[in-house]
């Protein structure tokens, strides 16, 4: 698969040959499906808490004797059907919501996410992103000749670069990751996904050789 190739300024330079091994892996939409919604449930941050019975303060006295007193028999004022008492079956914060997901089964659906994306022809692949200084403008502009219809991008870098994150940040449906940080719901929540020619050599040394190594694609 061969994708058009461009500098910073927008403008095509070439054709450059995508590895199979990475950007043509057959879709697989239940696997994808999987990994996203595992990661969204391991990001997810358990808020809601009640407190049971044993959790409230007070009510260690009897409110009154047992038998007696023509009312009903009670243990604690802060029994759950009291006013001030627990909750009873309510949210706590011990809920584990995390789902494992296999190294083999992540790295696979990254594959094909990306494949995807370069079979939608949504991926961009450009010769190289430099800035002189870490100006949100200059950025900016540089996205906007490259990504069509302002629509929402993923820069995906070889290798962390804080002129270019600090640059980049506060443009709005732009975010910027790297090869090592590239996960399945990074891909899927932006249109467009942005490579540069470094960026393809770290995947392929990421990828293809693991491939090569277990004899899988």
């Amino acid at each position: 698969m061969f994708v058009n190739t461009f500098n910073q300024n927008g403008e095509q330079i070439g054709k450059t040959e995508l590895p199979s091994e990475i950007f043509g892996v057959k879709i697989n939409s239940a696997l994808l499906a999987q990994v996203a919604v595992a990661q969204r449930a391991n990001a997810r941050k358990v808020i809601a808490h009640t407190k049971g019975r044993g959790d409230v303060r007070g009510g260690g006295k009897k409110p009154w004797r047992q038998k007696g007193t023509g009312r009903a028999r009670q243990g604690s004022i802060r029994s759950p059907i009291w006013k001030g008492g627990g909750v009873s079956l309510g949210p706590t914060s011990e809920r584990n919501f995390k789902q494992k997901i296999n190294k083999k089964m992540n790295r696979k659906a990254v594959l094909t996410a990306l494949s995807g994306k370069a079979k939608d022809e949504e991926l961009i692949l450009v010769d190289a992103v430099a800035l002189q200084s870490p100006k949100t403008k200059e950025m900016a502009k540089i996205v906007e000749k490259i990504v069509p219809d302002s629509a929402s991008a993923l820069l995906v870098l070889d290798k962390r670069d804080a002129t270019i994150e600090r640059a980049g940040r506060n443009i709005p449906d732009f975010h910027l990751t790297d090869v090592s940080s590239l996960n399945v719901l990074d891909v899927l929540r932006h249109k467009y996904i942005i490579i540069t020619k470094a960026t393809l050599r770290a995947f392929e040394e990421k990828y293809k050789a693991r491939a090569q190594k277990h004899g899988t694609t």
